[in-house]
C-alpha cells in the first residue's frame, strides 16, 4: 500500500470514528431526552391527583391560599429528579407534607408524593435516609400539635390523621422493601438455573471431547503416520515427494495439532491457542500446496483483536478454502482479503470456480458453522456465487460487542 493510499485510508478511519461517536452521543442525548419526558410527565400526572384532592378534600383548620397550593404542589414537582436525587426529593416532600400539615390545610394532597419519594427512596438503596427522614419528620409534625390552638377533638382527629399518614408512609416503604427482596429471590432463582445450565453444559463438553478424541485422534494419527513414511520411502528411493504428499504430511500434522487444541478447550473452557490470523500466511501456503493457487492481500493496520473475533476470522478462511479445494473444481484460482479498521475486521475469499449464480449451493455444516461463528460475534456473514461466476464469502467482525445500556425503569 502506497503512502498516499495509506494516508487516505487513515483519514477515512478517523471520520468514520468521528461519525460513530456523534451519533452514540446524539443517541445518549436522546435517551435522557426521553428519561427526562417521562419523569416529568409522571410529575405532572401526580400534580394533577394532587389538586384534584385539595379541591375534593373537606374544609381544614386553614382555608387554602397561596402557600398552599406551593406546599401541594412542590412534592409533585421535585419528582421530576427522583431517580437522580431520591434523597433530596425525599427531604423536600417530607418538608411540604409536614407544613402543609401544621398549617391546617385540607388532608391529603402531599402524601402522595410523599409516598412516591419514600419507594424510589428505599428502592434506591437508601433506608438508613428514609427511617431518619421519617422520624423526624414525625416527631416535628407530633411536637408541633400542643402549640397549636386546638380543642381536645380537634387535637385528637390530628394525632388520627398523623399516625394514618405515617402507617400509609411505613407501609409504602415495606412494599418497595419487599420488592427488593424478591427481585433479589428472583436473581438467586436464575443464578442457580446459569449454574444447572452450566454444569450441563460441562458434561456435555466433557462428552463431545471424549467422543473427539476417540474417533479422530487414532485416524488423524494414522493419516500422518502413513503419509510420514510415504515421504521417507520417495526420499529412500532418491526421489522427491510430491507436493500433494507433503501437503497432506503437514496438514494432517496441524490437524492433530489443532485437535489437541480443541480438546484442551473443551475439558478446560479455554480460549483455543495459536490459531488467529497471524498464521494466515501458513494457512494460504498449505492451500497453494494441496494445489489451490491462492493469494492473500491485507488492508489496514492491524490492531489488538479479541481471541473470539481472531479465531472465527482464521477458522472462516480455513473453511472457505477446504471449501474451494472440494467443490469450485480444478484450477480454481483463490483470493483472501483482510481488511482491518478500527471498529470491525472484514474477511472476504474469493474464487474463479465452477459456482452459479443462479443455483446457489445448498448450505452444509461449514457454511452454518460460519454463520454460527458470525453470528454469535454479532457481525455479518455474505455467502453466495458471484455474478460474474465463482463463489464469495465476505465476513464482517466486530471487534466490540454493539448495544446500548438498557434504561432505568420508571416508578
Amino acid at each position: 500500500m502506497t503512502a498516499a493510499a495509506q494516508t487516505d485510508a487513515n483519514s477515512e478511519h478517523t471520520v468514520l470514528r468521528y461519525l460513530a461517536t456523534a451519533i452514540e452521543d446524539g443517541r445518549e442525548t436522546a435517551r435522557d431526552a426521553r428519561a427526562y419526558a417521562r419523569d416529568a410527565g409522571f410529575a405532572a400526572a401526580v400534580a394533577l391527583a394532587c389538586v384534584g384532592t385539595m379541591l375534593l378534600a373537606p374544609d381544614g383548620r386553614t382555608g387554602f391560599d397561596a402557600l398552599a397550593w406551593v406546599l401541594g404542589t412542590a412534592g409533585s414537582a421535585a419528582l421530576v429528579a427522583r431517580h437522580r436525587f431520591p434523597r433530596a426529593v425525599l427531604v423536600v416532600a417530607a418538608l411540604a407534607m409536614v407544613v402543609y400539615q401544621l398549617r391546617g390545610y385540607p388532608d391529603g394532597s402531599p402524601v402522595l408524593p410523599m409516598l412516591v419519594a419514600v419507594y424510589r427512596c428505599i428502592r434506591g438503596g437508601h433506608r438508613a435516609f428514609f427511617v431518619v427522614t421519617a422520624v423526624l419528620s414525625l416527631t416535628v409534625s407530633l411536637g408541633s400539635l400542643p402549640l397549636l390552638p386546638l380543642g381536645d377533638d380537634a387535637l385528637r382527629a390530628a394525632l388520627e390523621k398523623r399516625f394514618l399518614t405515617f402507617g400509609w408512609v411505613v407501609a409504602c416503604a415495606m412494599g418497595a422493601a419487599m420488592r427488593i427482596q424478591h427481585e433479589a429471590m428472583l436473581a438467586q432463582a436464575e443464578e442457580r438455573a446459569a449454574e444447572n445450565a452450566q454444569r450441563s453444559a460441562d458434561e456435555e463438553r466433557l462428552r463431545i471431547a471424549r467422543e473427539l478424541h476417540d474417533t479422530l485422534t487414532h485416524s488423524i494419527s494414522v493419516i500422518k503416520v502413513q503419509a510420514g513414511v510415504a515421504v521417507h520411502l520417495s526420499k529412500k528411493r532418491g526421489e522427491e515427494p510430491t507436493p500433494a504428499l507433503l501437503a497432506i504430511q503437514e496438514a494432517s500434522g496441524d490437524a492433530a495439532r489443532e485437535l489437541r487444541s480443541t480438546l484442551h478447550v473443551l475439558r478446560n473452557a479455554d480460549g483455543a491457542e495459536g490459531v488467529g490470523l497471524e498464521k494466515l500466511a501458513e494457512l494460504v501456503e498449505r492451500a497453494r500446496g494441496s494445489g489451490v493457487p491462492a493469494t492473500v492481500a491485507v488492508a489496514g493496520e492491524r490492531p489488538v483483536l479479541p481471541a473470539e473475533v481472531d479465531r472465527a476470522a482464521y477458522r472462516i478462511v480455513q473453511e472457505s478454502l477446504t471449501n474451494v479445494a472440494r467443490h469450485a473444481g480444478p484450477a480454481a484460482a483463490v483470493g483472501v482479503h483482510v481488511s482491518y479498521a478500527p471498529d470491525r475486521v472484514v474477511v472476504q475469499v474469493d474464487d474463479d470456480g465452477a459456482a452459479d449464480p443462479g443455483a446457489p449451493p445448498e448450505p452444509g455444516i461449514g457454511l452454518t458453522g460460519m454463520r454460527e461463528r458470525v453470528a454469535a460475534l454479532g457481525g455479518e456473514l455474505h455467502a453466495a456465487p458471484r455474478p460474474e461466476g465463482g463463489f464469495r464469502v465476505r465476513a464482517e467482525l466486530p471487534l466490540r460487542p454493539a448495544g446500548e445500556p438498557a434504561a432505568e425503569a420508571a416508578t
